[in-house]
Order: C-alpha cells, then structure tokens, then sequence
C-alpha cells in the first residue's frame, strides 16, 4: 500500500515493468532520435528513397518522417506515454517499408556493397517492429478498474 497519510485511489492499478525494460525501450527510444535527427542532417539521402508514387515532395516526406521519428522518440523515452509511443514507432517502421523497397529498386545498378546495404534494410524491419512491440508489452499499464 502507500504510506501514512498517503491516498491510494483503489480504481487505478499499475502493472510493472520487467527489469531491463527501461534500458531496452531507451535504446529504441535513441534509435528513432538518431535516424528522426539524421533526416534533417542529411535530408539529400532520405530524398532519394521516397517512393516516387508519393504525392507532394521528396523533402516533404523526409521532413514528416523524420518528425515522426522524433516525435515516436520522445513517446518512447517517457513512461506515461510508452506504450503508445512504442505502437507508433512499430506502425512508423512498417510505413517507411517501401521506402526501403525503393532504395533497393533504384540501387540495384550500384556496387555490391551498395547493393548489399539497400536489401539489407528490407529484412531489417521485422527486427525494428519487434523490437517496438516488445517495449509496448514491457511498458507500465495503468488501467482504469471502474
């Protein structure tokens, strides 16, 4: 229970957080912040691999992503929202897939190193979404029993 004195309200139940858990979603957390940051540093190389199909431009799209990014980053990183932050960056890695598609279609000409690069980011987010899905499940629910 709580302390003298202390009010507990008996309708909120907090289940807690594995151990570990903080450390894992931290580093999701500074993964989504590195590549949201990387977006406005180098925005030439997110351009490039926006899908051509998308309407608008190329720096459009790499701006919003990586704002996406940012903002699933700092979702993540705070205990009161990491559940839905860790939703977010999972739906957020699906949506940057065909991305990755495209970078692998317009790179298939480059060097094999280059090539190597660009499809091996197409198998990469299955771990990326996991990896989000788990911090989802490790993070702190509060629930409502009324």
């Amino acid at each position: 229970m709580g302390s003298p004195g202390e009010r507990v309200n008996p309708q909120v139940a907090t289940v807690e957080e594995p151990a570990g858990s903080n450390l894992v979603a931290y580093g999701l957390a500074a993964l989504l912040g590195f590549a949201g940051v990387a977006h406005f540093a180098n925005p030439g190389f997110f351009d490039e691999i926006v899908p051509h199909s998308l309407p608008g431009t190329a720096r459009t799209w790499t701006y919003v992503s990586g704002l996406a990014e940012l903002a699933c980053a700092v979702t993540v990183a705070r205990r009161p929202t990491r559940r839905a932050g860790a939703l977010a960056a999972a739906a957020l890695f699906v949506a940057v897939f065909p991305a990755n598609v495209q970078m692998a279609f317009d790179w298939r000409h480059r060097p094999a190193i280059e090539q190597a690069a660009a499809y091996g980011r197409l198998p990469l987010q299955i771990p990326l979404v996991v990896w989000a899905l788990r911090v989802r499940r490790g993070a702190t629910r509060t629930t409502d029993r009324s």
